[in-house]
């Protein structure tokens, strides 16, 4: 069995192939760390264009309601705290 594993560790080709696996793995620029690195950062710079998209979303509703008189009215007041001359506007805010 010792004589077997003599013969592996003394071939040209598998420590060549040893040395190249650790290089590529280790020591390369493209080592196994940065591609994990790399990896983490799309994934996270997915979940980003996920919530943009869901806000471009949301911002497309808002201007086709404004398209309307009626819908710039009701913005203007929701959001902005707009009133007419005549009525007084109470804000609650919850803690």
């Amino acid at each position: 069995m010792r004589i077997q594993w003599m013969k592996w560790i003394k071939n040209k080709f598998f420590i060549t192939s040893i040395v190249f696996m650790v290089y590529a793995l280790f020591l390369d620029d493209w080592d196994i760390f940065h591609l994990i690195k790399q990896n983490m950062k799309l994934s996270q710079l997915n979940e980003q264009r996920i919530e943009t998209r869901k806000k471009l979303d949301k911002t497309r509703i808002t201007l086709n309601k404004l398209r309307t008189t009626s819908g710039i009215e009701a913005f203007a007041r929701e959001e902005k705290f707009f009133k007419k001359n005549d009525e007084d506007i109470f804000v609650i805010s919850y803690e």
